[in-house]
């Protein structure tokens, strides 16, 4: 069976309230049959349009990113197009405020104001945004968008001095003694920072990891931190290491990172990013380059990206909820409730969902990470079910990265995690690759995977380079 074919054309029937919106994929999988890539729709739509809509996202500091759709005759249509441009937006750029100018801006942004609040559809995504920003929630109607205001902090390749990475991850930490970009000393600990409640804890493990490189150095110029979660200004608004910390002790977790650099010394200068943007800022140390997008694909779907100018964007990169799938059916989000964000189709969980539909049977009995190592043995011994999954998964890819491409500027789009691991990864990568050639010859973007350079720099080690 061959599951992605670039000769067949399918039509799919999309409720939008009452009015469908019919549009068509050019390659697809038998799985997924009812797979709707948002960049498809998006551009039936446009086509259909004549009224320009503006969208913008703005965060507490006042940055902001501006997004340009348009609005035609059906105004469900219209707001199903700029409600899932905004989650997007939300979640790829970030914000506290929403912005929308044009055609219909002020029922747009009613709608949205009552969705994006407190016992809305999106309240759990107006919520986020809160404590990630410190600021209510709004959304605002306008005759014109604020003009736009973009940061680009400097991070990554710098090498010179006694420098030190540290690596913060779920199950295990990793910290690493740098001089003139020659690695001297690297360690990696086991810890569970995810089931402890005291933010002592974390605060403890921070610091013995920090001081223990601190020995293997001459002085320390500097130190670099790459966590899992949102952090702004080197401090964490919302991040899954402190999963257990209550909200009374959260303060504690909030400064954790500025406290531990002090107790090595006053006024070192310290940088603490996203895991994502540190693995985007590894690609680009591994591929001499810039414009690199970062996709993670284990646990979740985690992101990442470096900018033109060899920066972050101070962007929140969190593709796991971004929306990928336009199917009114598809993958529901437990966390969130949505359908068809990236968590779904680009994760252990895209494995596993996927499986029924393969003929795969799993024992239930397993752990998710337990589950997708089972795809992964038949598909290392050949089973054609197997590569069944895979080859769907690079047809989400192949149609997400193009989705992706409206608001990150992309020369290389690297993929990495467990479910890349093994042949498995390599047809996820071959099936996007003929998805781009076939559907979207003007994207120039190159698919990616770690090259063993990428390997030997390492998520600490690009940490301390911040």
């Amino acid at each position: 069976m061959n599951a992605c074919r670039p000769d067949l054309h399918y039509s799919l029937l999309m409720g939008t309230g009452n009015s469908p919106t019919e549009f068509k994929v050019k390659y697809k999988s038998e799985l997924d049959k009812n797979f709707a890539p948002v960049i498809t729709g998006l551009n039936e739509f446009l086509l259909s349009a004549d009224r320009g809509v503006g969208l913008a996202v703005e965060d507490a500091e006042g940055f902001n990113f501006r997004f340009d759709l348009r609005a035609g005759a059906d105004a469900e249509r219209n707001y199903f197009f700029a409600e899932r441009a905004v989650k997007s937006l939300l979640w790829i750029v970030g914000g506290r405020r929403v912005y929308v100018a044009g055609a219909g801006a002020d029922g747009i942004a009613a709608r949205l104001a009552k969705e994006y609040a407190r016992g809305g559809a999106r309240a759990f995504d107006a919520d986020f945004m809160e404590k990630v920003y410190g600021r209510p929630f709004e959304v605002v109607a306008c005759r014109e968008l604020p003009p736009e205001k973009r940061r680009s902090v400097r991070a990554g390749g710098k090498a010179a001095g006694c420098r030190i990475g540290f690596d913060a991850g779920g199950s295990d930490r990793k910290v690493s003694a740098v001089i003139d970009g020659q690695v001297v000393f690297s360690e990696e600990v086991v810890w569970h920072p995810k089931l402890n409640a005291d933010p002592d804890y974390h605060f403890r493990g921070i610091v013995s990891a920090l001081k223990t490189a601190a020995a293997k150095l001459p002085r320390v110029d500097s130190i670099g931190v790459s966590s899992a979660g949102i952090y702004i200004n080197n401090r964490t608004r919302v991040a899954s290491l402190f999963l257990k910390v209550p909200e009374e002790k959260y303060h504690l977790a909030r400064d954790i990172y500025i406290r531990a650099a002090r107790e090595i010394g006053a006024g070192i200068p310290l940088t603490v990013a996203n895991d994502g943007d540190v693995t985007a800022v590894a690609g680009g140390m591994s591929f001499n380059s810039d414009r690199v997008l970062g996709i993670a694909m284990g646990t979740s779907e985690a992101g990442g990206y470096l900018n033109a100018q060899g920066g972050l964007n101070g962007w929140l990169s969190e593709l796991a909820f971004v929306p990928c799938d336009l199917n009114p059916d598809g993958a529901v989000d437990e966390w969130s409730g949505d359908k068809g964000t990236g968590v779904k189709y680009f994760s252990q969980d895209a494995v596993i969902k996927l499986c029924p539909a393969a003929g795969i049977p799993l024992d239930g009995q397993l752990s998710p990470a337990e589950k997708l190592k089972a795809v992964q043995e038949l598909m290392k011994n050949g089973d054609p079910r197997a590569r069944e999954i895979y080859r769907q998964i690079g047809v989400y890819l192949g149609y997400t990265l193009p989705f992706y491409a409206l608001f990150y500027d992309i020369k290389y789009a690297l993929v990495l995690g467990r479910v890349l691991s093994g042949a498995g990864g390599d047809l996820i990568v071959s099936t996007a690759e003929e998805i781009l050639r076939g559907e979207f010859p003007e994207l120039t973007m190159k698919i990616v995977t770690p090259d063993e350079k990428f390997k030997r720099v390492g998520q600490s080690i690009a940490a301390s380079s911040l």
